[in-house]
């Protein structure tokens, strides 16, 4: 490969074409090893790109593309990033979806030189940066967790699959598995949201995931050796260093090919270094509350529709203060329990600071001062750290154990509060002791500015400072003794980096130091014009030691530091636990202050079917409603079954104990929507451990959430907003069983009048026949509230309003009852329609409703059979034909001889004869 000059600073040009340059030769190389990531290449103080990643880079960025030498008789694209500012630029790289390898300068270019002239500094890629892998606070969101997703398939048959995934925050430890189905896979990675996921190529290129995994944010296909499961669990033992994987728990192979792939994708982005994961915990089917994607986003449960954090349901119940507890906060709010015991767990501890206004107050206040422990661990243990770290480190220890002291004097402990005050027990205090003897009280952000060791901490690096810092003085003496010899007032002594200390002095003097007796001191190094620069055989040796000493001062810190980290390192287990700990004191004491100032209530959770809500409020729209002094209309829900106490399924009454459909009617503006999810939003406080809005509730755990609210399409898969809610509609009716709850607002409103009426019509008939589930369902087809005659669960429920002189007052009240009519031109009106429009619209009502329409409806109900609500009888299976299929399947062409595939051929002809018999 022949490349024109490409030179590093101080290499001489040559004329014409010649060979690749040691330094060119060397980024090719590196780049050749990383071809999927934008190198960032280590030239002294700047990180530079070159060719394609140059291009990239400069457009992404909105660099200056420049250029440096020529490559087959092109020139070569360059740009450049200071190293100041790469953590910008990263972040920036990183979330337009591009992975980045940094190449760091391995030993210093003097230490090249010595090789030779021509010698390259040593350099090579040290990390390798991804969405998944990141760890600086500038690259992270500080209130949300950054998750590395690794997905892995387990195919049983050609119908039927399982999925694993396991996932890791690297920058706080967390290492969770779970295994799921194809149905409950899409929930999976909707509640995780990962940064980034981990696939292997081969799943990536299957015609049949290929769809779904290429419409999810950065996913990173890999190569087959990062998913072997014949590998998996040495893999993942050696990681962690034991002998064997039991000690994890019963995980599948899937679950651990999954946790492995994980495990072996964080070494590799990291270069070796093992941040401090916990072990990996296996969550169960079914210990959340599974909320699909749909739902989460109808729900905004962490963010609203917009994407925003602002007006979602976690902004308006975060009162936590640490990052940390805003994660945890977060992380229960995605992902409610479903038992029962534990939820109530967690209750307690809230209704402790509840009831403790002293001990919370107090809390709260300390944890002002709690520093990210789990983040500055986590970097300290991939040596990506700063003082500032360490010191984060100390001040966590000594937190933890004053809140442990403090939590021991509470008159009741519960359970998780005795399992926090253990945690915060386990670190070391002696560690940030000598942490709180070693650092300065000024802390610079990189180690690699020195001045973070305490004075008085070692006496060697005190000397070396002292000669390092007395250097001004000494200086400031010896040109004084200069001048005094010389007879020359203005001659001074100066610094630059090129020359190092020199003697200056103007152009009339120079002769005279050139000149005997005094040129046998001062040597002479430069002329300039007005200038003549010298030195002494003296301000050489005082500029080496000068430059020794700081040379040693830093030496000596940066040992320290390393002493230190590698001390926390040692205890990273103990802090770790802590530091979750500390997050867990803070989401309880926020939902205890949430609590008592907006006047929620502790949620009755049991096994049951119950669900009795009295004087619910929607906890997002109350708060909005409160700044502008406005009252929030509480209103009372009850999908309890009809019968309790509640047979066991055997039972034959068992047919009336499951939960009721509300079939909600009334006008648009009234609060229809409001009050569905109200309700939702209740259930998952209540389930994630929080006091709810409401006067009270008694909430049956719900197992799956289901919301179809709103209208939106999704062009990009060729979906209209009916097709979307049909979509999300059929998933509903596909999946909920008894335990779930659904809300529905508006089925059947996307297409014509009669065909949305039908849709809607067999939509609640089945969720009343085959889900019995408890559901709240909105409409404006008042034909269907005749259903309540013949669906022994289904209770009519309407808004109330008033007119007033034409117009509608909403009254935002939910009572009993059907609405006959849906005050749209009221509210077309109060949309600013034209008066034309209003007046027209009147008239062709009034028309309309001169029509006999509820004869036809009642005539349905009479003469429709209710939809047969039984299960439909499977055809009878054809065990020859499943046999045939079976026998079928199991071949493999490209492993048969063909002796054998003529044989399989014949076994094959025999089967199908039989199977037409």
């Amino acid at each position: 490969m022949a490349i024109a000059e490409t030179r590093e600073e101080g290499e001489p040009p040559v004329a014409g074409p010649r060979p690749v340059t040691p330094m060119m030769e060397q980024y090719i190389e590196i780049k050749a090893a990383n071809p999927d990531c934008l190198l960032f290449y280590r030239m002294g103080d700047f990180y530079e790109l070159f060719f394609d990643d140059a291009e990239i880079a400069s457009r992404a960025l909105g660099i200056v593309l420049t250029k440096r030498g020529k490559h087959l008789g092109r020139d070569i694209p360059m740009c450049g990033v200071p190293i100041e500012r790469a953590d910008e630029y990263l972040h920036r790289l990183i979330a337009l979806g591009h992975r980045v390898a940094v190449c760091e300068q391995l030993e210093d270019p003097a230490e090249a030189r010595k090789r030779g002239a021509k010698s390259v500094v040593r350099r090579d890629v040290v990390r390798l940066v991804t969405p998944g892998t990141l760890t600086e606070d500038s690259l992270l969101d500080a209130k949300r967790n950054n998750y590395l997703l690794a997905l892995a398939r387990s195919r049983l048959s050609s119908t039927e699959d399982r999925f694993a995934l396991a996932w890791i925050d690297i920058s706080t430890g967390e290492f969770s598995v779970a295994e799921r189905d194809r149905a409950a896979l899409a929930a999976a990675i909707a509640r995780i949201e990962p940064g980034e996921i981990i696939v292997s190529d081969a799943l990536y290129g299957d015609a049949e995931a290929a769809p779904y995994l290429r419409s999810l944010p950065t996913v990173t296909p890999v190569t087959r050796d990062v998913f072997d499961g014949a590998t998996a669990e040495r893999r993942l033992a050696s990681f962690f260093g034991v002998a064997t994987t039991a000690a994890f728990g019963a995980l599948s192979r899937i679950e651990l090919t999954a946790a492995s792939a994980a495990v072996t994708y964080v070494e590799r982005t990291q270069i070796g270094k093992r941040p401090p994961l916990s072990h990996p915990v296996r969550e169960a089917a079914g210990a959340t509350l599974a909320i699909d994607q749909a739902t989460r986003g109808n729900l905004e449960l962490i963010r609203t529709l917009a994407g925003e954090r602002r007006g979602s349901l976690l902004a308006a119940i975060d009162r936590t203060i640490t990052a940390a507890g805003s994660r945890a906060l977060a992380q229960r709010l995605g992902a409610p329990l479903t038992d029962p015991a534990e939820i109530r767990h967690r209750l307690d501890a809230v209704a402790a600071f509840v009831e403790d206004t002293p001990a919370r107050t107090d809390l709260r206040a300390g944890l002002k001062s709690v520093p990210d422990l789990a983040r500055a661990l986590a970097r300290i243990v991939v040596g990506r750290s700063g003082p500032r770290d360490l010191a984060a480190i100390r001040d966590g220890i000594f937190a933890a154990a004053e809140f442990a002291a403090r939590l021991s004097a509470l008159a009741a402990v519960p359970r998780d509060l005795a399992l926090a005050i253990a945690a915060l027990r386990r670190p070391d205090t002696g560690i940030a002791t000598e942490l709180a003897r070693a650092l300065a009280d000024e802390l610079p952000a990189f180690r690699r500015d020195g001045g973070f060791v305490r004075a008085g901490y070692e006496a060697a690096l005190d000397e070396a400072r002292a000669l390092r810092d007395e250097s001004r003085r000494v200086i400031a003496a010896l040109q004084v003794r200069y001048a005094e010899a010389t007879g020359i007032r203005a001659l001074k002594i100066r610094h630059n980096n090129v020359l190092g200390y020199f003697v200056d002095v103007t152009a009339q003097h120079g002769d005279k130091l050139m000149s005997a007796p005094l040129n046998a001191t001062f040597i002479h190094r430069q002329t300039l014009a007005g200038q003549v620069r010298f030195t002494t055989t003296e301000l050489g040796e005082l500029e080496a030691k000068i430059a020794n000493a700081a040379d040693r001062a830093l030496a000596l810190e940066l040992e320290i530091f390393d002493r230190l980290a590698a001390t926390v390192t040692s205890a990273s287990a103990a802090i770790k636990e802590a530091a979750e700990a500390l997050a867990a004191i803070d989401v309880a004491t926020a939902l205890a202050a949430l609590a008592v100032e907006r006047d929620y209530v502790r949620p009755t959770v049991d096994d049951s079917l119950a669900f009795v809500i009295t004087g619910g409020r929607h906890p997002v729209v109350e708060q909005a409603l409160a700044k502008d002094g406005g009252p929030f209309v509480a209103n009372d829900c009850d999908l309890s079954p009809p019968l309790p106490p509640y047979p066991p399924p055997e039972a034959p009454e068992r047919a009336e104990s499951v939960g009721r459909i509300w079939l909600i009617t009334g006008p648009n503006m009234a609060g229809k929507s409001t009050f569905l999810r109200q309700n939702a939003l209740i259930a998952v406080l209540a389930q994630m451990g929080s006091f709810v809005p409401a006067r009270s509730a008694h909430i049956g755990v719900v197992d799956r959430l289901f919301s179809r609210v709103g209208a939106a399409d999704d062009l990009a898969r060729g979906h209209s907003t009916f097709m979307v809610e049909m979509v999300e509609t059929a998933a509903i009716l596909n999946q909920a069983g008894e335990r779930a709850l659904v809300i529905l607002d508006e089925i059947g409103r996307g297409t014509a009048t009669f065909d949305g009426l039908s849709i809607a019509w067999a939509t609640i008939e089945h969720l009343h026949e085959r889900n019995r589930c408890r559901t709240l369902f909105a409409t404006h087809f008042h034909e269907m509230t005749a259903l309540a005659a013949k669906l022994t669960r289904l209770h009519n429920a309407t808004m109330r309003v008033k007119e007033w002189q034409g117009d509608v007052v909403f009254l935002h009240e939910v009572v009993a009852g059907a609405a006959d009519r849906s005050y749209g031109i009221q509210v077309a009106k109060l949309a600013g329609l034209p008066p034309s429009v209003i007046e027209r619209a009147k008239l062709v009502l009034a028309q309309i409703e001169a029509e006999d329409r509820t004869s036809p409806t009642r005539k349905l109900i009479d003469d429709l059979p209710l939809f047969a609500a039984r299960p439909t009888a499977a055809p009878p299976a054809d065990n020859a034909l499943t046999a045939l299929v079976e026998a079928l399947e199991a071949l493999h062409p490209d492993e048969m001889s063909p002796r054998e595939a003529l044989e399989a051929l014949y076994v094959l002809k025999t089967q199908l004869a039989k199977a037409k018999m």
